[in-house]
């Protein structure tokens, strides 16, 4: 008698693959619990508190922080890449015309591929770590010239070229508004970049990951991470959050809005992270920003954060819900003067550093992540029935 031998049964795991390790990094890790996460051996925190965004970038790209001749030079280096081909330039009238509805994130995407095609990027697969590393510098580099050309060309107007005597961050600004932004501005928008740059395996970050491991060239990685970026659930709620505050009001309306919000079961945006169980620290370090300039939009936001935790703990008592990164980083950037449309983008902007390096480090190796799925259909094989 013969026996069928048994199948190997998957393991079980989380929806979302939430808590899953599936690699080992280098490069950075949030500690949920702790309310902690950190840039290589750094309090990323502390490097936004006390670095430029370029010493940030380097650290990400070489795993230690420049000395001053070190910094100098990768400064000078990147700024000479913010400047577009001549064939991607031409391209990007038609690519904001036909993002006219969809904004600068989705012609991101196009602008990109474009960027990639004409740049001649190979697949990392085929490169050394020095020659990846080329290539990822000149796409950081291009991703904010690209934004910001396309938010102008979307409003009618020229784009702004880049000047590389500016640092990332002001020339960032000043390419968006066209002229050259007060200091406090910069270093507000500086702090929320840095503040930004990596989030341990994200839903984009680990996207670029998995297109890195086919060994495809760096920029089809970046597209597949702006593409994960774009869905409201990961990077599309600074905004949102700021559209919550303007549904409220007035003070005296925060109380009944927010009530019938949690009652209805809708999610409030700009509250709750699928990994902190304590106070976001990036939130906390935005706020900080916000009180320094003031104001009544920070005065009420402030207090719809004061009532929101109120009122959870009393209706759902037990559960852990504090503002996220999303919440004051709308604050922020509403008070540099940024446009709403501008917000994710401007997000992306910082984000493009930690994907890079995310695709650097996957392209190490040449293992191809490739997961399994548990099939829960119709048993297999039925009779396909005749036509």
């Amino acid at each position: 008698m013969t026996t069928t031998p048994a199948v190997p049964t998957a393991p079980a795991v989380p929806r979302g693959l939430a808590g899953v390790v599936v690699t080992d990094t280098a490069l950075g890790d949030v500690r949920g619990r702790e309310g902690f996460y950190h840039y290589r051996q750094y309090s990323a925190i502390e490097l936004a508190r006390t670095r430029s965004f370029e010493d940030v970038w380097y650290l990400m790209f070489h795993g230690e922080l420049p000395d001053r001749a070190a910094a100098a030079d990768f400064t000078a280096r990147t700024a000479r890449l913010r400047v577009l081909p001549a064939d991607v330039r031409e391209a990007l009238p038609a690519i904001a015309r036909a993002g006219a509805v969809s904004g600068p994130l989705a012609g991101l995407r196009t602008a990109l591929s474009l960027l990639g095609a004409s740049a001649g990027f190979r697949p990392v697969y085929d490169l050394d770590a020095e020659s990846r590393r080329t290539d990822a510098l000149a796409a950081c580099a291009a991703v904010p010239t690209i934004l910001t050309a396309l938010q102008r060309l979307g409003q009618g107007l020229e784009p702004v070229e880049p000047r590389a005597d500016l640092p990332y961050a002001a020339n960032y600004l000043y390419m968006l508004t066209g002229s050259e932004p007060e200091p406090a501005r910069v270093r507000a928008i500086e702090r929320y970049l840095i503040s930004t740059v990596d989030h341990g395996f994200n839903a984009s970050t680990f996207t670029a990951r998995v297109v890195a491991s086919t060994g495809a060239d760096l920029a089809a990685c970046l597209v597949a991470a702006v593409g994960a970026l774009s869905g409201p659930l990961h990077g599309g709620a600074p905004s949102r959050a700021l559209d919550t505050l303007d549904a409220i009001g007035t003070p005296d309306r925060i109380d009944g809005w927010i009530r019938e919000q949690v009652l209805s079961g809708r999610r409030i945006m700009g509250f709750g992270h699928p990994v902190y169980r304590t106070e976001d620290p990036r939130s906390r370090m935005l706020k900080s920003i916000a009180q320094e300039s003031g104001g009544p939009l920070v005065d009420f936001a402030v207090e719809v954060e004061r009532q929101v935790e109120a009122i959870l703990a009393e209706l759902k008592p037990g559960r852990e819900l504090h503002t996220n990164v999303e919440f004051y980083a709308g604050v922020v950037m509403e008070l540099c003067g940024l446009p709403r449309a501008m917000f994710t983008p401007t997000f992306a902007a910082a984000r493009v550093i930690g994907w890079s390096a995310n695709i650097l480090e996957q392209a190490e190796h040449s293992k191809i992540i490739r997961p399994a799925a548990r099939y829960s259909g119709t048993p297999a094989p039925q009779p396909v029935p005749a036509p």
